[in-house]
Order: structure tokens, then C-alpha cells, then sequence
């Protein structure tokens, strides 16, 4: 039996209601960004600037990468889990499977420090 993720020897529920929330963040970043730029036709850099100088942008943007970045190790550890390892590989895979999800871990990291250093190092 494959294990959860996140919760260690829980159901998968956790991971289900994490990837949902996330879901709902990133489908409300994508709102507000599309609605911000069809509102603001002529959009400089200086009114691109200042919106993400403004704290609740930032905050919002944060949160939206944390739910980009657990949203996609929880899908992307089921598959290597289930499909690379079991279906594939027919449970022998197992080395495979974790230099994949050490490589796959070490991106999202990655991404998350640079994603935040955009973010937070804004001038």
C-alpha cells in the first residue's frame, strides 16, 4: 500500500484537500492577474511595478507559488509512485523512483528560492 505523502501512513485525503486549495488559489491568482491586465489595456512597467509593490500582491503571489509548488510534488510523487514503480516497473524501481523524486524535489526547491527572491527582492 502507497502511503500519503504529506501525512505519513494517513489516507491520502491530506494530499487530495491540499492539491483542492491549492487549485482554488492559483485558479484565483489567474483571475485577478487576467482581470488586471484586461482592466489596464495600457500596461507600463511602472504600473506593473507598483502593483507588486504593494504587500498583499506579494503575499498573494507567495502563497500562489507554495500551492503551484505542493500542488505539483503531491501529483508529481503519485505518479512516480504508482505508475513509474508499480505499473511500469512492477515494483522494482525503487532506486529509479527516488533519484527521480530527489531530482524532481531539488527543481521545486529550485524554483521556490528563486520564485521568492523575485518576489521578496523586488525593488
Amino acid at each position: 500500500m502507497v502511503t500519503s505523502v504529506t501525512s505519513f501512513g494517513r489516507s491520502g485525503l491530506y494530499d487530495w484537500l491540499i492539491q483542492r486549495v491549492g487549485a482554488v488559489v492559483m485558479a484565483a491568482y489567474v483571475v485577478f492577474i487576467c482581470v488586471y491586465i484586461a482592466t489596464n489595456p495600457e500596461l507600463t512597467y511602472e504600473q506593473w511595478h507598483a502593483l507588486f509593490g504593494q504587500l498583499w500582491v506579494r503575499v498573494f503571489s507567495l502563497v500562489t507559488l507554495l500551492s503551484f509548488i505542493t500542488h505539483a510534488w503531491i501529483g508529481l510523487w503519485s505518479v512516480l509512485t504508482d505508475y513509474l514503480t508499480e505499473r511500469l516497473m512492477g515494483g522494482k524501481a525503487t532506486v529509479l523512483r527516488i533519484l527521480a523524486q530527489v531530482l524532481l524535489g531539488g527543481v521545486s526547491v529550485t524554483y521556490l528560492v528563486w520564485g521568492i527572491e523575485i518576489l521578496w527582492g523586488f525593488k
